[in-house]
């Protein structure tokens, strides 16, 4: 046993007992072998508050620890954000990245239809719709705890982590169709009420065989999903991407990031399947870049876990997707009311027992 070994898990917990799905990640690597271990510990969203006692909980029985280096806020959702004050306050935290969307509203005034609208009253609205961010802001502030926002470029831990995105001008062009902000012009509203088409929707089931695939391309997701921050851990060789909320337009532009610098697919081993496995978040043609192309039998060649509550079926995670990354080999373990731990051969054994995937679905919801 190598005990200077570069271990790393990754541990989704589960996050609502009803039909409202969330996000709550811890991730550790490191020297895990060492006794005690030289450990890099970050959390990525919080849940609901009972969310973030859970990840207290988890983070003092399974890494042995009350300091988190860095805790993210992919973005300003209730069921990311929430559990993310108990987290600042019951252990040490190194800084806080998060995204303030109040403070990109500069220049914005002239975006909405009522000419009375200034960029002072976009902020002000801003921070009064996004009171959950807005409060986890001042926590912070309070306790000292420094605030980086995730943009593209932005890095951590000597490079293992990478912002993939939003860039700052993509986010900024997202704000007017942020809850709580004035009416947007009407060329703009056209394109926000596209985001948010098909709400209430009933769910039809319809027949899928292994050749043919449902899902598509044109899915999309609110403004405040798609400012979801992107991310990017490469540890021992592997690349696990962790995706938020992130809708199509978002992924799209960070995947072609990363291939303009040749990046190799081939090494992301691990993928967290956007928005609770919403059909509106991803597509084929992402899934043919992200994992390759599809395979003839079903075969584990990636891994992807998937933040589901225990009521979250049928809506998440939708079956066609699950199906699509499953045709691709990339097979999807679901939370579903108990944690998911994803690692390496360097991490510490646990006892845990081996995960099953979600099935292939020969019936999908429309």
């Amino acid at each position: 046993m190598d005990t200077n070994a570069i271990g790393f898990e990754v541990d989704f917990l589960s996050v609502g007992d009803g039909g409202k799905s969330g996000d709550a990640i811890a991730l550790r690597f490191g020297k895990l072998l060492l006794n005690p271990p030289q450990q890099t510990v970050v959390i990525i969203d919080g849940g609901f508050k009972e969310s973030g006692t859970a990840l207290v909980q988890h983070i003092r029985e399974f890494y042995k620890t009350e300091n988190v280096d860095a805790v993210i806020s992919t973005h300003p959702d209730d069921d990311h954000a929430s559990g993310l004050e108990i987290v600042l306050n019951e252990l040490n935290v190194g800084y806080l990245v998060m995204h303030l969307p109040w403070k990109h509203t500069e220049d914005t005034s002239h975006l909405f239809e009522d000419d009375r609208v200034t960029d002072e009253s976009v902020k002000r609205a801003l921070i009064r719709s996004l009171d959950t961010a807005r409060e986890l802001e001042k926590l912070a502030k309070k306790k000292d705890i420094k605030i980086v926002e995730p943009f593209w470029g932005v890095t951590g831990f000597d490079k293992v982590m990478r912002v993939l995105g939003p860039t700052e001008e993509f986010y900024k062009n997202l704000l007017p169709g942020y809850r709580g902000t004035p009416e947007p012009k009407t060329d703009l509203a056209s394109v926000f009420s596209q985001l948010l088409k098909g709400a209430g929707e009933t769910v039809k089931n319809i027949a899928e065989d292994w050749g043919f695939e449902t899902l598509d391309d044109a899915g999309e997701t609110s403004a405040e999903n798609n400012s979801s921050a992107i991310l990017l851990f490469t540890i021992d060789g592997q690349n696990i991407l962790l995706t938020g909320d992130a809708g199509i337009p978002a992924l799209t532009d960070a995947v072609g990031r990363l291939q303009a610098e040749a990046f190799d697919f081939s090494t992301l081993k691990f993928i967290q399947v956007p928005h609770h496995g919403s059909r509106r978040n991803i597509g084929p043609t992402l899934l043919n870049t992200l994992i390759g192309p599809k395979i003839s039998q079903p075969t584990s060649i990636k891994t992807a876990f998937v933040s589901v509550s225990s009521g979250g079926a049928p809506k998440h995670p939708a079956k066609k997707v699950t199906n699509a990354f499953l045709r691709r080999g990339a097979p999807v373990h679901a939370t579903v009311g108990s944690k998911k731990y994803y690692f390496n051969k360097n991490a510490p054994g646990r006892g845990w027992t081996d995960s099953i995937p979600l099935p292939f679905y020969s019936e999908v919801d429309e």
